[in-house]
C-alpha cells in the first residue's frame, strides 16, 4: 500500500501479523478468535484479545495515511480499501482478462495479459511473516502464481517463443524441480530449438529427483513426451498447441468364480487361479459413531482425484483406527471394491509382530491358490499377489502395523486395487500414502455414543455429568465404551457417581476397565515395545504438570545436552504416546499428553523411577525454567536487574536454541505463562524453597509488564507458606518486595508498605545489600504516593548508593528517575535535570526501551509540573513511539493517561478526550479497576472543562468509590468537588 509520503511502514511483529490476516481476507469480516490464533496458535494469553486490539488500534494510525480502514464488527474486524489498491486484485483481474482473451484465439494479447500480472509478484506470499495459520493462504497464493506462470508459458510456446524461453523455464525448473508441468515444457522448448539430448537429459533429470526424494516414476504426461521425443512425433512441432495425455484404461472385467484345477508350482498358481471374491473383514461396529471426515479422507485417497490408493490412518491406542477402517470398509467404500476384501491384523502392539511372509500366504489362500501352489520365498509371494490383484478390485486393510517394512510388501502393484493401513506410528515411509490422523471423537459424537449404550434418558436426564465424563477421559473412543459399558451393567449407578471415580488420577486407569476392554493393557502394549531409553523419556515426561512440554523439557529431566532436545520426544510422538499441540516461539515442537497417557506415565514413573532420581529430575526440570526466566529478564533489561537471587540450580540449555527462543522474551512469556505459574506450584510442592522464590522474583518483573497482577499474586500465594516453612528469610524478604507490586497496582498501599518495611529488615539481618537497595527504594514510591517528598529522598539517596555498590544500573535508573521528579516537587530544576540525564543515559546505554519510555513519562510529568506542557507533550509521544516497538498496555495506558492530563493542563478538553477514552478501554480490557477509576475522573475534569456537569458529575461519582486510603485523598477530593458542582 502506498501512503501521501511513499510505502506504508508496518513495524515488523504482531502489528504486521494482523495486518496479514486481514489483507488475506480483505472486504470480509475476520473474527477476533482467528487473529488470536493466527499470533498464538496454541495456549494464547488471557490478554490476548486485548494485544489483538492494541494492534488494531496501532494499525489504525499507520492506515491513516493510506486509502484503507479497519471497521470494527461485533465478531471481528473488516479491512477496506479503495479498489486496485492490492496486487492480488490486480493479479486476479489480470488473469481473468487474459482466461477470456484466450478464449477468444486472441493468444498474442493473452499472454502479454498473462505476463503484465505476473510482473506484479514480488517474492513469496507473506515472506518473512511467522504465522503458521496463515501459511496455507500463502502458499495457495503462491501456487496460484506457478500455475499462472505455467499457463503464461503455454500460450507463448504457442506463439513460437521457445528459443527465448528455454532459459527463463530452466530458472524455474531449477527452483521447482518435482514440477513437471515446468519440466514438460522446457523438455518441449528444448526439443523445438534441436536440443533433443538435453530434453532427454531435462527427462532424465527429473526421473531421477522423483525416485530419489518420493520414490515415485515420472507421470504420464512427462513419459509420453519423453516417448513422443524419441519418436519425433509430428505432434510436437509449433503446429499443434496441445498436452498429451492418456486416458487410464478401464478396469478388467471381473470374472465369475468358477473351479480350478490343483496346481503344482507358482508360475500356474497366479496363471490359473480359483477366481473367488474374498471378504475378511471383522463385523462392523454397530454403534459407530462420527468420523466423517477420516472417512471423506480415506475416499479422496483411494478412489477420488488424484488418489493415490493408499492410506494410513494413525492415532494413540484406543482413539478407534480399527473401527474405523472397518466401518469405511464395510460400507463406504465397498461399492468401489466389488472383487472383495482381504483383512489382516498385523499385531504391531503383540510380542510377536506378523511377518509379510505370513500376511501373504494367508491372502494368497483367501484368492484361491491352493497351499500348494504358494511358495516359500518373500518375493516370490509377492509377485502371484500382485500379479492375482493386478486386473481386480479388491480393497486390503492391513489393521495395527508396526513399520513401513510389514507393510510394504502387502501392497498391490499397479491396478485398482487400494490399501487401508491402521497403525499408532505414522508410516509417513509408504510411497504416496495419505496419511490421516484420528484425535478423540468430537463431543457431539461422544454424548452419541454414550447414550447409544446406556440409554438416552440417562444422558438427557444428567447433562453436565456427561459431559464431565467426556472431559475426564478426553473423548477417547475406547474409554468412552469403557465407561458405557459399565454404566450399562449398572443401571442402578447414576452418571455422576462415575465422574466421582474417575476423578483421582490415581486410580482412573483402574476405573477404566471392563471385560476384556481396557485402556491400560492397550498403552502398556505399547510401552513395553519401547526401547528403555525411549520408555525412560515417557516416565520422566510424567512429572510434568502443566498443560504442554516445551521441546527443552526431555533434554533437562534426562539430563541430556544435544542441540536439539526434543528429539529425544520424538519417538513418543511416532509411537502415539505424546502428541505435538504446536511450535513455540523459536519454531520447535511443543508437546502434550493425553489426559489418560499422562495418568499412565505417572503410574510408571512412580512404579519404575527410585524416588532419588525423580527428585533429581525435578529439580532439573524446575532449574531449566528459572534460567529461562533469567534470561527472559536478562534480554528485556540487559542483565538480571532489580532482583535477589538466591542459590537455586540452574539448567543448561541449548544456547542456540535459548538466544532462538528469547528473540522476542515477552512472547515466549505470554505462550508459557501457564507453564510458568505451574512451575512455581511444582517447585513449592516438591520442597525446592530457593527455586520458588527466585522463579517468582523473576516472573514478577515480566508479568507485571503485561498487567498480569493476578498471576504474581498466585505465584507469590504458592511461594511463600514454602519459603517460610523452611526458615528462608531472603527468600521471604524477596517474596515481599513481589507483593509490594500487587499492592501498589491494587491501591493497598499500607499493606505494600507494610511488607516492604518486613522485608527491609529481613534484608538488613542476612546482610543483602542489593534486596536492602530494592526495599528503599519501594518505600521511596511508597512515600512519593503520599506526597512525602522528604522521605523520598531520605530512602532514594541510600538505595542509589547501594545499588552503585552491587553494580545494577537498572536499579540506579529507577531511583534517578525517582529522584528528577521529586526534585522538581522541591523546586531544585538543576539537581532534577542531572538526575534525569543520568537516567536516560543508563537506559540508552542498555538498549532498554521500555526504561528509556519510564524516564521520558517521568520527565513528562516534570514537565508539566513546572507549566511546560508543549515539551512534556512532546516527552510523552516520544515514548508512546518506543512503545510501538513492544506490546506493554500497561506503559500505554499511563502514557495516554498522562497525555490528557497535559492536554487538559493546555485547555483543549477535546484534544484530551481521545488518549483518555483509549487509556480507559486498556484499563478495563486489563481489568485494573483503580487504573479504570483513575482515567474516569480525568475523564470527568474533560466533561466539566466542555461544560457537561451532569455528565462530568456521574462520571465522578461512578469513580469515587475506588479512592480509599491516604494515598489517594486527592483524587477523593476532586471527585468530592465535581459531584458537589453537577
Amino acid at each position: 500500500m502506498e501512503g501521501e509520503t511513499g510505502p506504508l511502514r508496518v513495524p515488523p511483529g504482531r502489528q504486521e501479523v494482523v495486518l496479514a490476516g486481514l489483507l488475506l481476507d480483505m472486504g470480509r469480516v475476520v473474527a477476533t478468535d482467528h487473529l488470536v490464533d493466527v499470533l498464538w496458535d496454541h495456549n494464547p494469553p488471557d490478554t490476548a484479545r486485548t494485544q489483538v486490539q492494541i494492534c488494531i488500534s496501532r494499525l489504525r494510525r499507520s492506515l491513516a495515511t493510506v486509502n484503507a480502514r479497519i471497521e470494527t464488527r461485533s465478531s471481528g474486524y473488516l479491512l477496506r480499501a479503495d479498489r486496485g489498491s492490492l496486487d492480488a486484485d490486480l493479479y486476479r483481474e489480470g488473469v481473468d482478462a487474459a482466461t477470456v482473451l484466450d478464449k477468444e484465439g486472441r493468444t498474442g494479447e493473452a499472454a502479454a495479459r498473462m505476463r503484465a500480472v505476473l510482473d506484479l509478484w514480488r517474492g513469496p506470499a507473506l515472506d518473512g511473516i511467522d504465522a503458521p495459520y496463515l501459511r496455507t493462504k500463502a502458499d495457495r497464493l503462491d501456487k496460484d502464481w506457478l500455475n499462472t506462470l505455467e499457463r503464461c508459458f503455454d500460450l507463448e510456446l504457442a506463439l513460437g517463443r521457445h528459443q527465448r524461453l528455454v532459459g527463463e523455464i530452466r530458472e524455474f525448473v531449477d527452483a521447482h524441480p518435482l514440477h513437471e508441468g515446468l519440466r514438460g515444457q522446457l523438455m518441449l522448448a528444448l526439443y523445438r530449438t534441436g536440443r533433443q539430448a538435453e530434453a532427454l537429459e531435462a527427462y532424465r533429470e527429473g526421473r531421477d529427483l522423483l525416485v530419489e526424494r518420493l520414490g515415485l516414476d515420472p507421470g504420464e504426461r512427462l513419459r509420453e513426451m519423453e516417448a513422443a521425443i524419441l519418436g519425433g512425433d509430428s505432434s510436437l512441432q509449433l503446429r499443434e498447441h496441445a498436452r498429451l495425455s492418456v486416458d487410464r484404461p478401464e478396469p478388467a472385467p471381473v470374472l465369475a468364480a468358477e473351479a480350478a484345477e490343483p496346481v503344482d508350482n507358482a508360475e500356474a498358481a497366479a496363471s490359473h487361479p480359483r477366481v473367488i471374491r474374498p471378504d475378511q473383514l471383522p463385523a462392523d461396529v454397530a454403534d459407530f459413531v462420527g468420523r466423517d471426515d477420516a472417512v471423506r479422507g480415506l475416499r479422496q485417497a483411494l478412489v477420488g482425484d488424484g488418489a493415490t490408493g493408499v492410506a494410513v490412518l494413525f492415532g494413540r491406542p484406543g482413539i478407534g483406527k480399527s473401527a474405523t477402517a472397518v466401518r469405511a470398509a464395510h460400507h463406504d467404500l465397498a461399492a468401489d471394491f466389488p472383487d472383495g476384501r482381504l483383512y489382516c491384523d498385523l499385531r504391531a502392539t503383540r510380542e510377536e509382530p506378523l511377518r509379510p511372509t505370513d500376511v501373504l500366504g494367508r491372502f494368497l489362500r483367501a484368492l484361491g491358490v491352493p497351499g500348494t501352489g504358494i511358495p516359500d520365498d518373500l518375493d516370490e509371494r509377492g509377485e502371484i499377489y500382485r500379479t492375482l490383484l493386478a486386473s481386480r478390485r479388491i480393497l486390503v486393510v492391513l489393521d495395527d502395523a508396526v513399520s513401513e517394512a510389514q507393510v510394504a510388501p502387502l501392497l498391490p502393484g499397479v491396478g485398482d486395487c487400494a490399501v487401508i493401513v491402521s497403525s499408532r506410528v505414522r508410516l509417513t515411509g509408504l510411497p504416496g500414502a495419505k496419511v490421516i490422523e484420528l484425535g478423540g471423537l468430537s463431543e457431539e459424537h461422544s454424548l452419541e455414543l454414550l447414550a447409544n449404550v446406556v440409554g438416552r434418558d440417562r444422558v438427557e436426564a444428567e447433562p453436565e455429568s456427561a459431559r464431565a465424563l467426556l472431559g475426564t477421559i478426553g473423548r477417547l473412543p475406547l474409554a468412552l465404551r469403557i465407561v458405557a459399558a459399565r454404566l450399562a451393567a449398572r443401571p442402578h449407578w447414576p452418571l455422576a457417581s462415575m465422574v466421582d471415580r474417575l476423578a483421582d488420577e490415581r486410580r482412573r486407569l483402574d476405573e477404566l476397565a471392563h471385560g476384556d476392554m481396557t485402556v491400560r493393557v492397550g498403552l502398556s502394549l505399547t510401552y513395553d515395545g519401547l526401547p528403555p531409553s525411549d520408555a525412560q523419556v515417557f516416565r520422566l515426561l510424567g512429572l510434568v504438570d502443566g498443560s504442554t512440554i516445551p521441546a527443552w523439557v526431555p533434554g533437562a529431566v534426562m539430563d541430556d545436552h544435544r542441540p536439539f532436545p526434543g528429539d529425544l520426544a520424538e519417538p513418543l510422538v511416532d509411537a502415539h504416546m505424546l502428541d505435538i499441540s504446536g511450535i513455540d516461539v523459536a519454531g520447535e515442537p511443543v508437546y502434550r499428553f493425553h489426559d489418560l497417557v499422562r495418568d499412565f506415565s505417572r503410574e510408571r514413573l512412580l512404579r519404575e523411577e527410585p524416588a532419588a532420581e525423580r527428585a533429581i529430575a525435578e529439580e532439573r526440570l524446575t532449574g531449566g525454567w528459572l534460567a529461562l526466566v533469567d534470561e527472559a529478564n536478562r534480554e528485556m533489561m540487559g542483565g538480571n536487574y532489580l532482583q535477589v537471587r538466591g542459590g537455586a540450580s540452574r539448567g543448561s540449555l541449548p544456547r542456540a536454541y535459548v538466544e532462538r527462543l528469547m528473540a522476542d522474551p515477552m512472547a515466549w512469556v505470554d505462550q508459557e505463562r501457564a507453564n510458568l505459574r505451574t512451575a512455581v506450584r511444582q517447585a513449592g510442592e516438591a520442597g525446592l524453597d530457593e527455586h520458588a522464590w527466585e522463579l517468582v522474583s523473576g516472573l514478577t518483573l515480566l508479568f507485571n509488564r503485561h498487567g498480569h497482577l493476578d498471576d504474581v499474586e498466585e505465584i507469590h500465594r504458592q511461594a511463600l507458606p514454602v519459603v517460610r516453612a523452611a526458615g528462608n528469610r531472603r527468600g521471604e524478604a524477596a517474596l515481599g518486595l513481589c507483593f509490594d507490586t500487587v499492592c501498589v497496582e491494587k491501591n493497598r498501599f499500607a499493606k505494600g508498605r507494610s511488607v516492604v518495611e518486613y522485608s527491609l529488615r529481613l534484608f538488613t539481618e542476612v546482610g543483602d545489600p542489593l534486596g536492602q537497595a530494592l526495599a528503599s527504594k519501594s518505600l521511596a514510591y511508597h512515600a512519593q504516593l503520599r506526597g512525602d517528598v522528604r522521605d523520598v529522598i531520605a530512602h532514594c539517596e541510600p538505595a542509589l548508593a547501594l545499588f552503585r555498590e552491587v553494580g545494577d544500573p537498572v536499579g540506579q535508573r529507577s531511583v534517578l528517575t525517582h529522584l528528577g521528579l521529586t526534585y522538581v516537587m522541591c523546586g531544585d530544576h538543576d539537581a532534577s535535570r542531572v538526575r534525569f540525564e543520568e537516567a536516560l543515559d543508563i537506559a540508552e546505554k542498555l538498549n532498554d526501551v521500555r526504561g528509556r519510555a519510564q524516564v521520558l513519562r517521568r520527565m513528562a510529568q516534570a514537565d508539566r509540573l513546572r507549566g511546560e506542557f508543549t515539551v512534556a507533550a512532546d516527552r510523552i509521544l516520544d515514548a508512546l513511539e518506543l512503545l510501538d516497538t513492544m506490546v506493554d498496555p500497561v506503559g500505554e495506558a499511563c502514557l495516554l493517561h498522562d497525555l490528557g492530563r497535559v492536554r487538559l493542563a493546555q485547555g483543549r478538553p477535546t484534544e484530551a478526550q481521545v488518549p483518555l477514552e483509549r487509556a480507559l478501554e486498556i484499563r478495563e480490557l486489563l481489568r485494573a479497576k483503580d487504573g479504570v477509576a483513575s482515567v474516569t475522573l480525568t475523564l470527568a475534569k474533560v466533561a466539566a472543562m466542555q461544560g457537561d456537569a451532569a455528565r462530568a458529575s456521574a462520571l465522578a461519582s461512578q469513580a469515587r468509590g475506588s479512592f480509599v486510603g491516604p494515598e489517594t485523598a486527592g483524587e477523593r477530593k476532586e471527585a468530592d468537588r465535581i459531584i458537589a458542582a453537577g
